[in-house]
């Protein structure tokens, strides 16, 4: 994104390390209010987190200054959530003799499809960055019905 910022003069080179400061401060705030939501309320939060962060991509990509301010603000959100529910959930889904395992499954899973959606991404931005809008929004989209399935699974235990 802040690629992009600098090549289309969305945002001058002044600004794009404040945009970046802006979403790690709100990336830290959003980890702390999502990690509390979630011992109160469970992996709903996680799903909500996906449905209030899915718009980052089209505001920082097409929505001007102001639009990337708020997309940002929305990626932060998204970034902060994953950082502290994802963690906290694999806790909760694995039991305590196998947490250790558990984490490397998990941060090796999510290593390698952060990886792997990336250069998915990247590879669009250079055909069409409303295809990597339009990828973007969907795989957010269709982490609703895994999160749905595992809420379910852990509700039945």
């Amino acid at each position: 994104m802040l690629y992009h910022f600098k090549k289309v003069a969305t945002v001058s080179e002044t600004w794009i390390p404040v945009f970046y400061a802006i979403a790690m401060g709100v990336d830290a705030l959003a980890a702390i209010l999502f990690g509390y939501l979630f011992d109160k309320k469970g992996f709903f939060v996680l799903i909500f987190s996906v449905i209030i962060s899915v718009g980052f991509s089209p505001l920082c990509f097409l929505g001007g200054f102001y639009g990337a301010i708020l997309g940002m603000i929305l990626w932060g959100i998204g970034m902060g959530a994953q950082e502290s529910i994802m963690r906290a959930a694999v806790a909760l889904l694995v039991p305590k003799e196998k947490r250790g395992t558990g984490y490397g499954v998990f941060h090796t899973t999510y290593g390698f499809f952060w990886f792997l959606g990336s250069t998915i991404l990247g590879t669009l931005y250079h055909f069409s960055v409303y295809a990597l809008i339009t990828v973007s929004v969907i795989l957010q989209l269709s982490a609703i019905p895994l999160l749905l399935k595992v809420k379910k699974a852990y509700n039945q235990n």
